[in-house]
C-alpha cells in the first residue's frame, strides 16, 4: 500500500521568511510558543489506563487491548496553567516507535497552541 505524506510547516522557516520580509508587527513566534511551555508529559492510552485502574471501566480484570499501547499523547502545560493536548496513533503496531509517536504527538500539541496565542494576542492588541 503506498502512503502519501502531506507536507509539514517549517515554523522557524517561516519565521525566517517573516523577518526577511521586514515584517514587525506584534505576532506569535516560535520562540513565544516554546516560552509558554512549562511542562511536558508523554504517555500511551494503555499507560493511562493502567494507571487508573489497570482494567477497563465495567470490567475487571480485562486486558487493556493492544490498540492503547500504540497510542501516544503529548500534554503541555502552559504558564497560565492551561495544558493543551496532542495524540498521534500507529496504524501497525509492527511500525510503532515511542520517540517518533512522542514527536508527532508533541507536534499536534504544539500546532493547537497556535489559534490559542494568537488570539490571545489579537485580545490584547485590541484593547490598546
Amino acid at each position: 500500500m503506498n502512503h502519501v505524506q502531506s507536507p509539514r510547516t517549517d515554523d522557524d522557516a517561516i519565521e525566517s521568511e517573516i523577518k526577511a520580509k521586514g515584517l514587525t508587527a506584534p505576532r506569535v513566534t516560535p520562540a513565544d510558543i516554546e516560552a509558554n511551555i512549562v511542562g511536558e508529559y508523554y504517555f500511551t492510552a494503555s499507560e493511562g489506563v493502567e494507571g487508573h485502574d489497570s482494567r477497563i471501566e465495567g470490567h475487571p480484570g480485562t486486558p487493556v487491548p493492544q490498540s492503547l499501547t500504540i497510542l501516544t499523547f503529548c500534554v503541555l502545560c502552559l504558564r497560565n496553567g492551561f495544558t493543551v493536548t496532542g495524540e498521534s496513533a500507529c496504524a501497525s503496531p509492527e511500525n510503532f516507535n515511542a520517540e517518533i509517536g512522542q514527536k508527532i504527538a508533541r507536534e499536534n500539541a504544539n500546532q493547537k497552541l497556535w489559534p490559542l496565542m494568537g488570539y490571545a494576542l489579537k485580545d490584547s492588541l485590541s484593547s490598546e
